[in-house]
C-alpha cells in the first residue's frame, strides 16, 4: 500500500503527465491535420512536430520510471529494467533537447538581420540546414542511447558473475557518473541556444538603433518578432538550467541515503519542462493559438448547451408529472 507521500506524487505526476501529453499531442495534431488537408507542412512545422514527438515519449519514459519505482520496487531495482529506461530516457531526452536547439536557429535564421556572408548564405539555405540539423540530432541521440545500452549490458552481465550485492552497489555509481558525463553531450545544444539567444539580441539592438537613426518608431513588425524569439529562447533556457540541474540531484541520489525522496521530488520537477514549454510554443505560434482558442470557444459551447439542456429536461419532466396529477385529479 502506498504512504500518502507516494500518493501525492503518483497524483502530481500523472496530472502533469496528462497535461504534457494534451499539450504536444496538440501540436501535433493540429500540424498533422494540417499537413493532410493541404499536402503541404512548413519547415517550422516539421520541427515542432518532431519535438513533440521527442517529448511525448520523455514523458511516457519519466512517468513510467516514477510508477514502477513505487509500484515494483523489486522489478525496479533489477539491472536490466534500470538499464533500459536509462537508454530509452538519454535517447528522448537527447532529441527533445537537440530538436529545441533547432527551433532556436530557425527564430535566429528567420528573424535576425546580420550582414555577415555565412550566416546570409544559412538563412538562404534555411530549409536545408534545419532539416540537416534534425537528421544529426536524431542521429547522434541514437548513437548515444545505443553507447549506454551496450555498457550497460556488460555491466549487467558482469553482475552475475561476480558478488551480486557488492557489484551492483558500484554499477549504480558508476552508472550515475556515466550518465552524467554521457548527458554532458547536451552542453552542445544548450550552448547553440545561448549562441542564438545573444545574436537575437545583437540583431535587435542594432535594428532599434537603425529605426532611431532614422527617426522611425521601434515598435514595428520587425521589432515585435525579435521580442517574441528572444523571450521564447529565455523561457526555454530557464527552464532547461532548472531541469539538468534537478536531473543531476537525481543522478547523484545514488550517494543519497534518502534516495527515493529525492527522486520523487526530482520527477515532479523535471517533468515540469516537457509539460510547461509546450503550452508556450502553442502561445507563441499563431496557427496553434487560433486552434487552441477555438477548442476553448467550442468546450465553453458545448458546456452551455449542456447546461441549458439539463433544466430544460427537468422542466419537460416536471411538466409531465404534473398533468398526470391534473388527469388523475379530475
Amino acid at each position: 500500500m502506498p504512504s500518502t507521500m507516494e500518493t501525492i506524487y503518483m497524483i502530481l505526476i500523472a496530472g502533469e503527465f496528462t497535461i504534457g501529453i494534451w499539450g504536444n499531442g496538440f501540436m501535433v495534431l493540429v500540424n498533422c491535420t494540417g499537413w493532410f488537408k493541404r499536402r503541404d507542412i512548413s519547415l517550422i512545422d516539421i520541427i515542432l512536430v518532431t519535438l513533440a514527438i521527442s517529448r511525448i515519449f520523455l514523458l511516457c519514459v519519466i512517468t513510467l520510471d516514477g510508477f514502477v519505482m513505487l509500484l515494483s520496487p523489486d522489478i525496479y531495482a533489477h539491472g536490466e529494467l534500470m538499464n533500459i529506461l536509462d537508454v530509452l530516457w538519454t535517447f528522448s531526452n537527447h532529441s527533445a533537447v537537440w530538436f529545441t536547439s533547432c527551433l532556436s536557429i530557425f527564430y535566429l535564421l528567420k528573424i535576425a538581420n546580420i550582414s555577415h556572408p555565412f550566416f546570409l548564405w544559412l538563412k538562404l539555405e534555411i530549409n536545408r540546414v534545419i532539416l540537416g540539423i534534425l537528421l544529426v540530432s536524431f542521429l547522434l541521440s541514437l548513437i548515444i542511447s545505443v553507447t549506454l545500452k551496450e555498457d550497460s549490458w556488460f555491466n549487467f552481465k558482469v553482475n552475475h558473475e561476480e558478488n551480486i550485492t557488492w557489484e551492483f552497489k558500484v554499477s549504480k555509481i558508476s552508472n550515475a557518473f556515466k550518465q552524467i558525463i554521457l548527458n554532458l553531450g547536451a552542453i552542445v545544444p544548450f550552448s547553440l541556444c545561448l549562441i542564438s539567444f545573444f545574436l537575437l539580441l545583437f540583431s535587435l539592438f542594432r535594428h532599434i538603433k537603425q529605426m532611431k537613426f532614422h527617426a522611425t518608431g521601434s515598435q514595428d513588425p520587425s521589432t515585435e518578432a525579435h521580442m517574441r524569439a528572444i523571450k521564447a529562447v529565455i523561457i526555454f533556457l530557464l527552464l532547461f538550467l532548472m531541469y539538468y540541474a534537478v536531473f543531476l540531484v537525481i543522478t547523484s541520489s545514488y550517494l543519497i541515503p534518502q534516495r527515493k525522496l529525492v527522486v520523487m521530488f526530482g520527477g515532479i520537477i523535471t517533468v515540469i519542462f516537457p509539460s510547461s514549454h509546450s503550452f508556450i510554443l502553442i502561445r507563441g505560434n499563431s496557427k496553434l493559438r487560433e486552434s487552441f482558442l477555438k477548442v476553448i470557444r467550442s468546450a465553453k459551447c458545448f458546456h452551455k448547451r449542456r447546461n441549458s439542456f439539463v433544466p430544460q429536461r427537468i422542466l419537460n419532466t416536471r411538466r409531465k408529472k404534473s398533468t398526470k396529477d391534473s388527469l388523475f385529479s379530475n
